[in-house]
């Protein structure tokens, strides 16, 4: 049975992607901040792969891989923080709020990955979800894009570094989700896809052999896994 990680789970695309690797028979250990939360979401699932806390924390962390087990197949850091709503201009960013997106977007996804390294089998996927918000320069998004931006960077290198491993970037394309409604506060969102929608090209990548990079989720539903 493969086993993977998929943070941020308790909603949105990180719910959506895990339902689906554990109807295609795979052990998934999650995550979520709220512990009421990521149990309601999961009323059936074993305690021993529920780990809740928050990504940017050390033992967390290692909570997270010692539910794991010996060998992983799969790491998706999902868990991102949006910062400020509304979304401050870069001249009126708080700083202590830049810092926090950075501690969950940058530096929680690499500090995962520097720790899973020694579990992680040949072959094994690293897919950190990103967004076109790191590639283009949206007014009001100089948070969340900057440290998106940052992780693109981080996962291309890892990719060089990592030859064994298949390293992924995806952009999962807007979605109707709690975090796209709060980027955009008192806006009609009904018109966003669910986050269901990219799904299938995610498990393209998993369980796929298409190289390290950065892919776009939708382009990849019609790739066979």
């Amino acid at each position: 049975m493969p086993v993977g990680i998929v943070t941020g789970a308790s909603r949105g695309l990180g719910l959506a992607l895990t339902r689906a690797l554990v109807e295609r028979g795979w052990r998934v250990v999650v995550d979520a901040r709220d512990a009421s939360s990521l149990r309601a979401a999961w009323p059936d699932a074993p305690d021993t792969v529920l780990v809740a806390g928050d990504v940017a924390a050390a033992a967390h962390r290692r909570a997270l891989l010692a539910a794991a087990g010996a060998s992983l197949d799969l790491l998706v850091n999902n868990a991102s923080a949006l910062g400020p709503s509304p979304q401050p201009t870069l001249a009126e960013y708080p700083l202590d709020e830049l810092r926090r997106v950075y501690e969950t977007n940058v530096f929680a996804p690499i500090a995962l990955v520097q720790e899973a390294l020694p579990l992680l089998a040949p072959g094994a996927a690293i897919v950190n979800i990103t967004s076109d918000a790191g590639v283009e320069p949206y007014a009001g998004w100089g948070g969340y894009g900057s440290s998106k931006a940052a992780l693109e960077q981080a996962s291309a290198i890892l990719a060089v570094e990592q030859p064994r491993l298949r390293v992924y970037a995806v952009d999962p394309g807007d979605m109707r989700t709690q975090m796209q409604q709060k980027a955009f506060p008192g806006e009609d969102i009904s018109d966003r896809p669910p986050p269901e929608a990219s799904v299938p090209g995610l498990l393209a990548l998993i369980e796929g052999e298409l190289p390290s990079g950065r892919y776009q989720a939708r382009d990849l539903a019609q790739v066979p896994a």
